[in-house]
């Protein structure tokens, strides 16, 4: 099979590869060229969202047609699929998931496959007044917020159309609905929000929440901002952090690729994502679903299978288990992120799934 792929091409119908891929032995666990195990998918949901974040797309967004997207079956389909090889945390992503219509019933299918651990989801918190309490009732497992500013005017000058307190109300309606290690993730722009690390910590130390800082990652072509510019490393916001709070080094993990790190005096965790300044490629060990099923080996690269195909194609429960196998050797070793040329990567994180 070619395993170069841009962003326009697919892999043929299951039909072309099927002699491959059934003659793969049988396997529980999903493993690439490099000894990496694949346990973690991210399911992406919808590629719509209610906010047009700078750094997640662009302003006027045009959104996939319904047909082209996976309906909530497909969806449920490939996430039983991955828990049965193995995988056992699954994270919804988006867009923004919890405006895709029914997605309750996609979290208590999702969260019904045996073998599953952890059933997460990424959300910029503005459905959560609504739905916090029935996603925990529904079988979720944990919580990811974004919020990238505490001011009012900043936080919707960042997101375009944001209302930062219906944000935090839908952070309490969280905290009131009894999820343990919510997360906030935000994503630092230098000479935009950099001057509220510290606030955003300790509105995280008020309310018991971990915290992320992420730098911004190049994919999609934006004109809002230079992403050189704007850059701000994982190193600075520590630095800056640790001028006022003593960091200690954590075992702590998430699955994800937070380095964590603990507050001397406060049970939260701080973690940092630096997919640029201190790459994690070496222990990636997560896939990506987009909401019209490409199946992404990796965030920085277009290596990727097209699963809707086999999907359907007709394609047995085997036969689908086979396809994700031999994908895994399309993940590439790692990703290479370029500040001072035009990105690489063509479609928006919106469309990857966060």
């Amino acid at each position: 099979m070619n395993r170069s792929l841009g962003y326009h091409r697919r892999f043929v119908f299951w039909q072309a590869y099927s002699s491959v891929v059934m003659s793969q032995s049988a396997q529980t666990q999903l493993l690439d060229r490099f000894g990496r195990r694949v346990d973690y998918i991210r399911l992406s949901v919808t590629d719509r969202c209610d906010f047009r974040c700078v750094y997640c797309m662009a302003e006027d967004m045009e959104f996939l047609p319904r047909p082209q997207i996976l309906s909530l079956e497909e969806l449920a389909r490939v996430a039983h699929a991955f828990v049965r090889l193995g995988v056992t945390r699954i994270r919804l992503t988006g867009g923004e998931p919890l405006v895709r219509n029914n997605v309750l019933s996609l979290v208590r299918d999702i969260a019904s496959a045996p073998g599953l651990r952890e059933l997460n989801i990424t959300s910029n918190g503005s459905q959560l007044s609504k739905y916090a309490a029935a996603l925990r009732d529904a079988g979720v497992t944990r919580l990811n917020i974004s919020i990238d500013s505490l001011q009012a005017e900043r936080f919707k000058a960042i997101t375009r159309v944001g209302n930062l307190e219906r944000v935090l109300a839908g952070i309490q309606a969280a905290k009131n609905a009894g999820f343990n290690r919510i997360k906030l993730n935000a994503v630092i722009l230098k000479g935009r929000n950099d001057d509220e690390i510290l606030d955003l910590l300790e509105y995280s130390i008020a309310n018991e929440l971990d915290i992320s800082y992420i730098e911004e990652m190049p994919l999609g072509h934006i004109d809002e901002h230079n992403r050189a510019l704007t850059f701000c490393s994982s190193d600075e916001v520590r630095e800056i952090i640790s001028e006022r709070y003593e960091l200690l080094p954590s075992v702590a993990s998430s699955a994800g690729p937070s380095d964590y790190y603990q507050l001397a005096h406060s049970p939260i965790r701080v973690g940092f994502i630096s997919p640029h300044s201190h790459n994690f490629c070496h222990l990636c060990n997560r896939v990506r679903l987009t909401v019209e099923g490409r199946l992404l080996l990796c965030l920085g690269n277009e290596h990727s299978m097209d699963l809707r195909a086999i999907l359907r194609n007709g394609a047995s429960d085997e036969e689908l288990e086979q396809a994700i196998i031999a994908a895994m050797d399309l993940k590439p070793e790692r990703h290479y992120f370029n500040l001072d040329d035009e990105p690489q990567i063509v479609r928006f994180m919106n469309m990857t799934g966060g």
